[in-house]
């Protein structure tokens, strides 16, 4: 038998970014992959079954990160992949030297994040600055 040398990559449960589910479980207000983009779905519908006894499902979707919209069809019975979305929830505490100091709902702090340098920096700034306080999601 050959000797058989390679570097091979594992992964711990829960690694994968995407799991299937069937297009009849999905809901509005909940997620799925459109065209390879994260994507909050907004709108659904459902047609009735066609002559081969299949019910299509209509998912109108908004990416989560960019904010454009994307449309699919899908057979009721095929799966859609649907993102692990993790949301979390940070305090500004405090903005030194353009980095800002953020704090989780455990007490976990957070200094490796530089204010953006564009208007909503700007906006960012401006609000600490006038001792507001807001909150920024993950």
């Amino acid at each position: 038998m050959a000797d058989l040398d390679g570097d091979f990559e594992s992964a711990e449960s829960g690694a994968s970014t995407t799991y299937p589910q069937q297009c009849s479980a999905l809901r509005k207000n909940g997620h799925v992959m459109l065209k390879n983009h994260p994507c909050k779905i907004v709108e659904m519908s459902t047609s009735e079954t066609d002559k081969h006894g299949h019910a299509k499902v209509h998912i109108v979707g908004i990416d989560i990160f960019t904010g454009n919209k994307y449309e699919d069809v899908c057979l009721s019975t095929h799966n859609m992949d649907v993102p692990n979305v993790d949301r979390k929830d940070y305090q500004l505490n405090n903005i030194d030297d353009s980095y800002m100091s953020l704090m989780d709902e455990s007490g976990d702090q957070r200094e490796d994040l530089k204010v953006p340098n564009n208007d909503l920096g700007k906006d960012i700034m401006s609000r600490f600055e006038k001792g507001e306080t807001f909150n920024f999601e993950k």
